[in-house]
């Protein structure tokens, strides 16, 4: 058993410990804005917000996160600058990608609101689709707090 809050609520997995948190979250709790990509931790796609930390969740069990406080995309508020940023630039293609990406630049933004290109290119998340210029776009703007007015250039 792991106790845990999940998006602001007291969680009890009654699961192996040794269960990655992916699986809590997606068959337990039936959260499946957190994607499975990989299981290797290489593509960011199961990406959540642990402690304040961007963590990718196959990489992670139970065990390791009593009492941790977890937020999945299902947590972040439509409202929060990384979703709003994300959609005035147009940034989704297929939209796998989608979660894991817009929880690790929340976390990264809350860390440094003024992330450098170094930061900002050093984000492990990978979009099959190639919206990386986009993505850039929407964590600039989503940084300088601008207004989420739609960008009509491509």
């Amino acid at each position: 058993m792991a106790k845990m809050t999940v998006n602001g609520e007291p969680v009890l997995y009654r699961l192996d410990p040794h269960t990655p948190l992916l699986w809590a979250l997606r068959d337990a709790s039936n959260l499946t804005g957190t994607k499975y990509g990989c299981d290797s931790r290489d593509c960011g796609a199961c990406t959540v917000i642990v402690d304040g930390r961007a963590v990718t969740s196959c990489s992670v069990t139970l065990r390791e996160l009593e009492g941790a406080q977890v937020t999945t995309i299902e947590g972040l508020p439509r409202t929060h600058p990384v979703q709003q940023a994300w959609l005035a630039e147009g940034v989704t293609m297929c939209g796998y990608c989608e979660p894991g990406f817009i929880m690790a630049i929340a976390a990264m933004l809350e860390a440094n609101s003024a992330p450098g290109e170094e930061q900002i290119a050093a984000l492990p998340n990978i979009c099959r689709c190639g919206a990386y210029p986009r993505i850039r776009k929407a964590i600039a703007r989503a940084a300088a707090g601008r207004s989420t007015a739609p960008n009509l250039q491509s």
